[in-house]
C-alpha cells in the first residue's frame, strides 16, 4: 500500500497569469498558470501553426500536482498570486481568454 494522500492525487486548479511569446522558438507561445497563492505554477508551450488550428486558452486548467513547479522568487510569487486571484474573481474556469 502506498502513502498517497488526496492532496497527492487530486488535480490542482491553476489560473492563467502570463502569456508570452518565445524568443528562442518562432511561433511558440508560453502560457503560465499559477495557484491563487502564487506558490506553484504550470507552464504550457503551444505552437502557433495556423489559423485553422483552433485551440482555446481557458482562464483555468486542472493539472496533477506532479506537473506543478515551485515559484522561488518572492516578487514573482506575489505577482502570480495577484493575477491568479484576479482571474478567479472575474472569470469562470472554462472562459476562453
Amino acid at each position: 500500500m502506498g502513502t498517497e494522500t488526496a492532496d497527492d492525487t487530486d488535480d490542482v486548479r491553476v489560473w492563467l497569469v502570463e502569456r508570452t511569446y518565445s524568443d528562442d522558438e518562432q511561433n511558440m507561445i508560453i502560457l503560465t498558470y499559477a495557484t491563487p497563492d502564487g506558490e506553484r505554477y504550470f507552464r504550457k508551450e503551444r505552437a502557433l501553426t495556423s489559423f485553422t488550428d483552433v485551440r482555446d486558452t481557458t482562464a483555468a486548467v486542472d493539472v496533477p500536482p506532479t506537473n506543478l513547479g515551485t515559484v522561488d522568487d518572492s516578487d514573482q510569487r506575489e505577482q502570480y498570486a495577484a493575477e491568479a486571484q484576479r482571474m478567479a474573481e472575474i472569470h469562470d474556469p472554462d472562459d476562453v481568454i
